[in-house]
């Protein structure tokens, strides 16, 4: 692990320290970066120890806020961020800042986040990260329409791939879901699967799970215990028939030979990616 693995954007908004801190800053932001998905909570402790060296940089303050929020450190990774945010300008991580809002139970702010000026000028990938956040905070209020309604954009376009696109496709399918509208989740469902290409979510998992619950309302399983029962009743009244046609004897050794009918076991089965931004 070197410095020099920084990317050359951050290194150079390390210059104003002196040489010796700027390395050790750089080590700290290297590791985290790695560390980040594997082990959270090391990384959060390299950020730390980063900010303490370069508290008054914006990038470690910004790091620092990421790597709290990937240990699940709500209340700090909004400090953070918040930090960073005024120390740079811009709209900053707004859509990380509105999901640590509903990691602290409170999704009313992250859907004001939503609203903001700042959130009016995002675009692309970081507009859509926005909204799915902001579609969890109305899910998280039972408000199942109006999430549907915030994820409905020209970015919903089912011919499109990649992280994004199926991280997008997947909270419009589960918002869906979550307003009785099993059919649509199910298209969405799978567009999700198609567009992702990495196998990021378990959309796929989730399509089967939706397809394999049948639309005839049928309960297969009792079904089958039904037929069941027939074929033990059919086997007592062979027995009784044969019972007829025996004497007094034959009928005591058939009375001896039945068994009680059984009841088989059934289970159905069914299937099964990890949301930020907070997007949390």
């Amino acid at each position: 692990m070197q410095a020099s693995d920084l990317e050359p954007a951050v290194r150079r908004d390390l210059l104003s320290l002196d040489k010796g801190n700027a390395e050790a800053v750089a080590r700290h932001l290297v590791m985290v970066a790695q560390l980040l998905d594997e082990d959270p909570e090391l990384a959060l402790a390299h950020a730390r120890a980063a900010r303490q060296r370069a508290g008054r940089i914006a990038v470690v303050r910004e790091t620092a806020g990421v790597a709290a929020y990937h240990a699940g450190e709500w209340a700090e990774a909004l400090s953070e961020l918040r930090t960073a945010r005024r120390m740079s300008g811009g709209a900053g991580l707004l859509a990380v800042m509105a999901d640590c809002e509903r990691g602290l139970g409170r999704p009313e702010r992250a859907i004001e986040l939503g609203r903001s000026d700042e959130a009016r000028a995002l675009q692309g990938d970081e507009a859509s990260e926005l909204r799915i956040v902001v579609a969890g905070a109305r899910m998280d209020l039972g408000q199942y329409d109006q999430a549907v309604v915030t994820l409905q954009t020209a970015e919903l376009d089912p011919a499109r791939t990649g992280s994004a696109a199926a991280r997008l496709f997947y909270a419009y399918a589960e918002a869906l879901l979550a307003a009785g509208r099993e059919e649509d989740a199910l298209t969405w469902f799978m567009n999700a699967a198609s567009a992702d290409l990495d196998g990021e979510t378990d959309a796929e998992d989730r399509a089967a799970e939706l397809s394999g619950e049948g639309d005839d309302g049928v309960d297969w399983t009792a079904a089958f215990d039904d037929d069941d029962d027939d074929d033990d009743d059919d086997g007592d009244n062979e027995d009784e028939d044969e019972a007829d046609s025996a004497g007094a004897e034959d009928d005591s050794a058939a009375e001896a030979s039945e068994q009680p009918a059984g009841s088989a076991e059934r289970s159905a089965s069914s299937g099964e990616k990890s949301a930020d931004s907070t997007e949390n």
